[in-house]
């Protein structure tokens, strides 16, 4: 970019908890100090808490008076206008859709944790988020052609899917920091500095693999078997369990991996084992929106926000877009013979080189086949769950449901469409018109 004061647009800004923490981020960088943030919600009370926050932290971090320009919009397209980058953290439905996500599928005996990727509540919350993405897309074909758009709303390959397909945008990348994590994670727990560990990684969002693990050029994989045959309590979590039988450690949490396989939230014996979270996701939902009462309660009366960075990689690949300075991220792309063994349509997580050209993925090669496997499981549910947007087809949200491995272990087909039936009722009007159709079984 030949510009040093981007404008940069968070839709959604009103998740003022997660907004905070990368303005935090952003402002660390002098180059960024300049930029104009425009912030949009619907939520009226949400985006004002959303802009005090965003003047106090540039304040603190900036310097008073100077420093960044900070704009609140309710309007969409006024926060796009010209932006050189697009921020989407929207959550369609908030509180309420999520809960609707676990209690419907439990009264049908279906266990979730989380329920944002793939399973019932992952295919619902695409499904109620895809029209908001459509025209969020359109917006941005119109008023900033050239942004670039970053999705952290999950479920992130769907969304990516849809975006690039429905929308015909090319400038979009999904952004996800469980690469970042489980690094420090096991970093931590192998007693290594994480900035010396050596690291390559990919598969999709919340299922890919550490491929590469190394510390001064010596494969760190074996340490990982020595403690893990050492610690019985390692063994009790689902991604050493996954690591132990399938070689390569997974890039998201326990209570994540879970739900994307069948193989224990099903049985009452591996969720004690695992020391499974069943509804965990609930109990986060509140704790944010308690976070951001308090952040709201903070700021009317006047004291001073603790806000620390979160070291995400939307502020670093707005930097290295900006100024050319190199890095490599982890991106949620389309696969585009990026991995060989997994399908072409599907949004795959990979390294990614940024720098003033943009956003540049690594082709990968093959994955493991036992990885590639279940990778390509997730993908053929996530086509499912997209055609039927993009095709009006109310039967693909079942077909999804079907190939779903979590909601198949769980349930006979017949049920599974009456649950689908369930939710459609229940999400009725988050949902575009044509997939309200009832199917009965």
């Amino acid at each position: 970019m030949t510009q040093t004061n981007p404008k940069i647009a968070f839709i959604g800004a009103g998740s003022v908890v997660f907004t905070q923490g990368l303005l935090a981020d952003l402002f660390v960088f002098p180059e960024l100090k300049g930029a104009h943030i425009a912030l949009h919600d619907i939520d009226a009370e949400r985006l004002a808490t959303a802009h005090g926050a965003a003047r106090q932290i540039a304040d603190r971090l900036t310097g008073q008076g100077g420093g960044p320009r900070i704009t609140a919009h309710a309007e969409r397209k006024a926060a796009l206008e010209g932006a050189d980058f697009v921020i989407n953290i929207v959550q369609v439905g908030m509180r309420e859709s999520t809960r609707v996500d676990f209690d419907v599928p439990a009264g049908h005996g279906v266990r979730q944790t989380i329920g944002d990727t793939l399973g019932i509540g992952g295919i619902f919350r695409a499904l109620r988020t895809f029209p908001l993405l459509k025209a969020l897309g359109e917006d941005i074909a119109e008023v900033c052609p050239d942004a670039w758009l970053l999705n952290y709303t999950n479920p992130m390959a769907m969304n990516v899917q849809y975006l690039t397909q429905a929308t015909g945008l090319t400038r979009v990348v999904g952004l996800c920091h469980s690469v970042y994590w489980t690094v420090r994670d096991l970093a931590d727990l192998l007693g290594v500095p994480h900035e010396e560990v050596v690291y390559r990684a990919a598969g999709v969002n919340h299922q890919a693999w550490m491929l590469r693990l190394e510390h001064d050029g010596t494969d760190l994989y074996p340490r990982l078997d020595s403690l893990i045959a050492r610690n019985p309590e390692l063994r009790r979590r689902v991604r050493v369990d996954m690591y132990r039988r399938l070689g390569y450690y997974p890039t998201e949490t326990s209570e994540h991996s879970a739900e994307y396989v069948p193989w224990y939230l099903h049985h009452d014996s591996e969720i004690e084992r695992l020391r499974l979270p069943v509804g965990a996701y609930l109990g986060i939902v509140d704790e944010n929106i308690a976070a951001y009462e308090r952040t709201r309660d903070t700021l009317a009366d006047g004291s001073a926000l603790d806000v620390e960075g979160t070291m995400e990689y939307a502020p670093q690949l707005i930097h290295s877009v900006v100024t050319g300075t190199p890095r490599t991220i982890y991106g949620n792309v389309p696969n585009h013979g990026l991995i060989d063994n997994l399908p072409a349509t599907g949004t795959v997580e990979v390294p990614c080189l940024v720098d003033a050209l943009g956003v540049q993925p690594t082709r990968v090669g093959s994955l493991p086949a036992q990885c590639a496997a279940l990778n390509r499981g997730y993908l053929g549910m996530n086509e499912l769950v997209v055609r039927a947007a993009l095709e009006d087809d109310p039967r693909s949200i079942r077909q999804a449901a079907m190939a779903d491995p979590a909601t198949a272990a769980a349930l006979p087909v017949e049920r599974i469409w009456d649950l689908c039936d369930d939710m459609v009722r229940a999400h009725a009007d988050l949902l575009q018109p044509s997939l309200r159709t009832l199917l009965g079984h």
